[in-house]
């Protein structure tokens, strides 16, 4: 069963205060995140909204289905079909790999998120049921610090005594007691397969998807020029694995750049500010790539910032002048930031 101290609570804190943060790598805090509302329902009465009330929708915004989610639910769906009667051998799984600030964890988030409401559709009132797990690798990870972070998740009271093989045969024993079927682990990319400690978080990695009868996705930044990817382990999880890669969005040809202002597009539909036009924001979308240099993260981080913006200085709308007052992350304003070639120095004389 699902630990009874996890079952019942709509969230931690106080009435007077904010509640208390709870990451999607616990149980409560995966079910709080599964159960935020989804735009249409956080839209579908807007018009009374507060300042404060517009301040917290922009805060967490929309999330948007890009070719690279597309992509990895359509693969995800395929390997659960291709796993699900798999005995005795290895499973296959996903690596969702690419540079910083792309999606690849929102990515792994929404998917699992989209898999569980659908198993609670399937199965509704089931409180028995765990479809979905989400952790992240610790770093300097150890195997039991990993095992732990699956016996952290599932709120299961890990005693000092407890060693390695006890916690993880109570973690394989509840996940298989609960019918989970998608394992999600985000950040493998601080696994290095060259120091004894991760070469050994790695071996455990692999036993628990052979104790486990779940589909494995694995995401981290740059993961198939990672230690995890090399060496005897390494190689025998490169034969399990696809390897998506979740890039910034191009805007080179006609098709890309249609993709990008559709994205732009969807963005600015679910803006909620007093003076913002259809195609305020869509016409600056050359701009726009060109600050963010195509990546998810740094785009929503720029439009929701100048959201923000825009409703705490009343002007209620997004501008260029507005955008280009926002300060990115160092890597966008690194990227966008144009190249000055030195002019050649003009040579005196022959050529002798």
């Amino acid at each position: 069963m699902i630990p009874s101290e996890a079952v019942g609570h709509e969230g931690a804190g106080t009435s007077d205060g904010p509640p208390v943060f709870t990451p999607p790598s616990t149980w409560e805090g995966w079910r709080r995140f599964v159960d935020l509302p989804g735009p249409d329902q956080l839209l579908a009465d807007h018009t009374s909204w507060s300042p404060d009330e517009r301040l917290d929708y922009h805060s967490q915004f929309v999330v948007l289905t890009t070719p690279a989610y597309t992509q990895a639910s359509l693969s995800v769906r395929r390997l659960m079909l291709l796993n699900r009667r798999q005995q005795g051998t290895a499973r296959r799984g996903l690596i969702i790999s690419g540079p910083p600030t792309t999606g690849k964890t929102t990515t792994l988030l929404e998917m699992g998120r989209s898999f569980e409401l659908a198993d609670r559709a399937r199965h509704p009132g089931r409180s028995d049921r765990l479809p979905v797990v989400f952790i992240a690798v610790p770093p300097a990870s150890t195997p039991k610090m990993l095992v732990s972070e699956f016996a952290r998740f599932l709120g299961i009271t890990i005693a000092g005594r407890m060693n390695q093989a006890q916690i993880t045969d109570a973690v394989c024993h509840q996940l298989c007691e609960l019918a989970t079927q998608l394992v999600l682990v985000d950040d493998v990319h601080l696994l290095d397969t060259r120091t004894r400690a991760g070469a050994e978080t790695s071996d455990q990695m692999k036993h628990l998807g052979e104790r486990i009868p779940a589909t494995f996705v694995y995401a981290g930044v740059e993961v198939e020029t990672s230690p995890l990817l090399t060496g005897q382990r390494g190689a025998q999880l490169a034969g399990r694995f696809k390897l998506q890669r979740c890039m910034p969005l191009p805007y080179g040809t006609a098709a890309q750049r249609e993709v990008w202002v559709e994205l732009v597009g969807d963005m600015e539909q679910a803006l909620r500010l007093e003076q913002q036009r259809v195609g305020m924001l869509a016409r600056h979308a050359e701009y726009l790539h060109r600050r963010t240099g195509g990546a998810m993260g740094s785009l929503s981080h720029l439009i929701r910032e100048a959201a923000l913006a825009a409703i705490l200085d009343g002007s209620e709308k997004i501008t260029k002048q507005l955008l280009q007052s926002i300060q990115l992350d160092f890597r966008a304003e690194q990227q966008a930031r144009p190249s000055h070639r030195r002019p050649a120095r003009a040579r005196v004389g022959g050529a002798g």
